[in-house]
C-alpha cells in the first residue's frame, strides 16, 4: 500500500510539473528571444522613421502650397547627373505606380541648383513639382534622400536612395509599399 502512495505522489508531481512548465516555458522562451533578437522586430515600414519631429515649416516650406496632400519629398544632389536623373525616373514611376491613390499625392523635387534645358524638358513630361531647396532645408535634410510627409506638415519616413543604379527598382517598391500602406490607413489628405 505504500508502494502505491508513493507512486500516486510521484504521478501527482509530475502531473504538477509538467502543468507548471506547460505554462512556464513558452514565457521564458519568449522572454529569451525578445532579448536575444530572434524575431524580426514588428516593424512593417520600408523606410526609416524619423526619430526627431521635422515639419515642413522647420524646412521652410508652407504647407498651404501642397493643398494638404501626402508628399514624395526628393532632396536633389547639388549636381544632378545621370545617377540622380535615373532616381527621379524610379520615383515618379514608383507615384505613378499608386493608381487611383495619385491624386493624392504630390511628388516634390528639391533642387540646389537649376536643371538643365534636357532635364527640363524631362521633368515636364512628369508630374514633379520642382522647387528650389530653402536655405534652411539644408541644415535638417540631407541630400539624395526620399522623404515621405503627411497632409499635415510632418516628415515621418525617409528613404536612403541606394548607389546602385540596379537597386532602383527595389528601391521604387519599397517607397510604393509604404506609401500604399499610409494611404489605406489616413483618413486625411
Amino acid at each position: 500500500m505504500s508502494n502505491l502512495k508513493v507512486s500516486q505522489n510521484k504521478k501527482s508531481r509530475t502531473s504538477l510539473f509538467l502543468l507548471l512548465a506547460a505554462f512556464a516555458l513558452p514565457i521564458i522562451v519568449a522572454k529569451f528571444a525578445l532579448e536575444q533578437n530572434w524575431l524580426d522586430s514588428a516593424v512593417t515600414n520600408k523606410g526609416e522613421l524619423l526619430e526627431n519631429e521635422l515639419t515642413l515649416s522647420q524646412i521652410g516650406l508652407d504647407i498651404a502650397d501642397y493643398d494638404k496632400k501626402w508628399l514624395i519629398l526628393y532632396t536633389l544632389p547639388v549636381k544632378c547627373g545621370n545617377e540622380c536623373e535615373k532616381a527621379l525616373e524610379s520615383v515618379h514611376n514608383t507615384y505613378v505606380a499608386l493608381g487611383k491613390e495619385m491624386p493624392r499625392v504630390i511628388p516634390v523635387a528639391l533642387t540646389q541648383r537649376p536643371f538643365s534645358p534636357e532635364q527640363i524638358t524631362q521633368i515636364k513630361q512628369s508630374k514633379w513639382r520642382v522647387q528650389d531647396m530653402p536655405s534652411v532645408a539644408k541644415d535638417h535634410l540631407e541630400h539624395s534622400k526620399v522623404f515621405i510627409v503627411d497632409p499635415l506638415g510632418n516628415i515621418i519616413l525617409v528613404h536612403q536612395i541606394p548607389a546602385d543604379v540596379k537597386k532602383l527598382p527595389e528601391f521604387g517598391k519599397q517607397i510604393l509599399a509604404d506609401m500604399k500602406k499610409l494611404l489605406k490607413y489616413s483618413r486625411i489628405g
